[in-house]
């Protein structure tokens, strides 16, 4: 299961990736809800808000000790409740998938932008929400 949603989630992304870059330029703007939410186009060489641009190799080591860890814990993942497991697939894909962008072509697609954060994309997204739900797991239970 967990590598299934992770899958997905990388296939989502890559997807929504592909679809920004063949039908919008570098730099370009759409208006969904003008000066509330857009659709831009821009590449980030760094982390999130731009941290550490240029870095791509850390990233990288980041993501392959990840899943080094996935495969180490496995079988004790499988024994926690779902919504850990869930939050180890979304951290997962969503980590792939901006993977996929750092060795492909050096930065990673972002292009949702509600203008009063800064600009991302679904592997964020889904990044965000599995650390999320990790960091609640460890919250709740006891160690």
């Amino acid at each position: 299961m967990i590598a299934f949603i992770a899958l997905l989630i990388m296939l989502v992304d890559q997807g929504t990736k592909y679809i920004v870059q063949q039908y919008m330029e570098l730099g370009q703007t759409i208006a969904v809800i003008p000066n509330v939410f857009h659709f831009t186009y821009i590449l980030n060489p760094g982390a999130a808000f731009g941290l550490f641009p240029y870095q791509n190799w850390i990233f990288l080591i980041i993501v392959v000790a990840l899943f080094i860890a996935f495969f180490m814990f496995r079988n004790k993942i499988e024994l926690a409740p779902f919504y850990f497991k869930l939050g180890i697939s979304f951290l997962l894909g969503g980590s792939l998938g901006n993977a996929i962008d750092r060795i492909r072509i050096q930065s990673v697609i972002d292009f949702f932008d509600w203008r009063i954060w800064p600009i991302f994309n679904i592997a964020d997204i889904a990044i965000c929400v599995g650390t999320f739900l990790i960091m609640l797991y460890f919250w709740r239970e006891e160690l």
